[in-house]
């Protein structure tokens, strides 16, 4: 029989994989072993789980949806790229495997100011 305790074990044990994960994923796309982001349900299938079941496990232990997190890493190392390189911003799009366009889009809903601007305010 199971207990409450084993499947809330069991659930920070699968959260705490998928963040494990999301990591090496993540170093695996910049570096260039990976050639573009996984889906979540690729994700779940790597860590031998539902994508329902990664996607409810998550929910539930930080009341975030797992994309959620995966934006936010990239995020992450977006803003170390443009703090620690003079790559310019076309190119860090590219090395996280987005459109210039779209990349700057996605960098300001999350930080609220465009990439080139978040370098500038950065000195």
């Amino acid at each position: 029989m199971t207990s409450k305790q084993d499947i809330q074990k069991r659930s920070e044990e699968i959260t705490q994989n998928y963040f494990l994960f999301l990591d090496r994923h993540i170093s695996d796309v910049i570096s260039g072993k990976a050639t573009d982001f996984m889906e979540i349900n690729q994700i779940a299938s790597e860590l031998f789980i539902s994508h329902k079941h990664l996607t409810d496990t998550v929910q539930q232990e930080t009341g975030h949806h797992p994309c959620h997190f995966y934006d936010l890493k990239i995020i992450d190392h977006a803003k170390k790229m443009l703090e620690e390189t003079a790559l310019p911003v076309s190119e860090i799009a590219k090395i996280l495997t987005y459109d210039p366009s779209n990349f700057s889009k996605f960098f300001k809903k999350f930080t609220g100011q465009a990439p080139g601007t978040f370098r500038k305010n950065i000195s």
